[in-house]
């Protein structure tokens, strides 16, 4: 299979399954599984014991859930989905959109 495409504060869309439609910013990349974690996307019911120690109240609690890599699509600064493509400008390789064309800015760059 190809390389992952997608990093992570990505801005994506969801293609395929319960939560079609949605977009959401990418939290984490789960590459060994190929799946990704989406912020608001995906959400899953887990019950939690309250632990005094680290102030964690008990009950159920919502979280998100990986969803796999091929049910969502990379939006780009348009606001449009686009697949990703890779060349080298300069000394660097870049990501793009191939639907415009344009670079995909990288926004955690620390």
């Amino acid at each position: 299979m190809a390389g992952i495409k997608i990093k992570r504060n990505d801005t994506v869309e969801v293609i395929a399954g319960k939560d079609k439609g949605k977009r959401g910013r990418v939290l984490r990349v789960i590459t060994e599984k190929n799946r990704v974690l989406v912020e608001n996307v995906m959400l899953v019911k887990k019950h939690v014991k309250p632990n005094p120690q680290r102030n964690i109240k008990g009950g159920i609690a919502e979280q998100e859930a990986p969803i796999h890599i091929s049910n969502v699509m990379l939006v780009d600064g348009e606001g449009k989905k686009t697949r990703v493509g890779a060349r080298v400008e300069g000394d660097k390789k870049v990501r793009f959109s191939k639907a415009s064309g344009s670079p995909i800015a990288d926004k955690a760059k620390k």
